[in-house]
């Protein structure tokens, strides 16, 4: 019978080995041994040292932590039954049913390569971006130089503002109720969820205004907006910005598009050559945390 180590070493390899680049948003390059990942790219992909994938997969490093386990489980693609294997045989905690989920579905991920050519991120119900594409961070900026609380939406917004997005006064207003009912409804949804918990004890600690909102004690969903980025890599850009939730879970799909024809549009023409190129050619096609 295999111990935990020798099962989590087996299944990373075998499930590293069967998702072929194309699904991982990278180019196929050269040859290779096998059609699956290169270690090198799951290790890009999952934000860790290719010598660390290497001992994972050798059973030479024991208790990878929950944020690993969950950036693994994203990079390979894994359904909620093998992410949850992948979590026992590491001997995690499988994420409990009443914490935010982060994990993002094969379907989701599929739906996030497909869009490739619009501004395109998820969000978990408490805000915090966990996948995007380039189109993405071209626009507004690289969200993997963001850790911990500075990842999540609603802390930005009020403890940052919004700088280099302006909103009319009614879409501003609408913007702002809408987060906190958002996050209203997810303590809701996941009450004991400990991080979400601290992240509004903090937030009504440090930002009146988000006090204020949070005491009108509203539920309500974000949807929709529309916003220009003042300064994006090919001037300001006037988007509409919508929200869809991925289906069978409350993840947020968060989309930018312009109007077709508009000078709009073309700025996000325009930003799909400039603003890719300044990423880097060897940056992944989507990124997560």
């Amino acid at each position: 019978m295999m111990d935990g180590v020798t099962e989590f070493a087996s299944v990373l390899r075998s499930w590293r080995e069967r998702v072929t680049p194309a699904e991982a948003g990278l180019p196929a390059g050269g040859s290779r041994r096998t059609p699956g990942l290169r270690r090198e790219e799951l290790a890009a992909l999952a934000g860790v040292s290719v010598d660390y994938v290497v001992r994972l997969e050798q059973g030479r490093a024991e208790h990878p932590s929950p944020q690993l386990l969950g950036a693994l489980a994203r990079a390979l693609r894994l359904t909620d039954a093998e992410r949850d294997h992948l979590y026992r045989v590491a001997g995690a905690a499988v994420p409990a049913r009443g914490t935010v989920p982060r994990h993002i579905t094969p379907g989701v991920q599929r739906l996030v390569d497909r869009l490739d050519d619009v501004p395109l991120a998820v969000f978990s119900a408490a805000w915090d971006i966990v996948r995007w594409n380039r189109m993405w961070a071209a626009l507004l900026g690289d969200p993997s130089l963001r850790t911990g609380a500075d990842a999540n939406l609603v802390w930005r917004h009020f403890t940052e503002g919004h700088a280099g997005i302006e909103f009319d006064d009614e879409h501003e207003d609408a913007f702002t109720r809408d987060l906190v009912g958002d996050l209203r409804s997810a303590v809701g949804t996941y009450p004991t969820d400990a991080p979400l918990a601290a992240l509004v004890a903090r937030l009504r600690s440090v930002s009146p205004a988000f006090e204020a909102r949070w005491a009108e004690a509203r539920v309500a969903e974000h949807r929709s907006s529309r916003k220009t980025v003042t300064r994006s890599p090919v001037g300001p850009i006037t988007l509409d910005c919508d929200v869809l939730t991925a289906p069978g879970s409350d993840l947020r799909i968060v989309a930018y598009t312009a109007v077709p024809g508009s000078e709009d549009a073309s700025r996000l023409d325009l930003l799909r050559v400039t603003g890719l190129e300044s990423l880097g050619r060897s940056d992944a096609a989507d990124r997560s945390v």
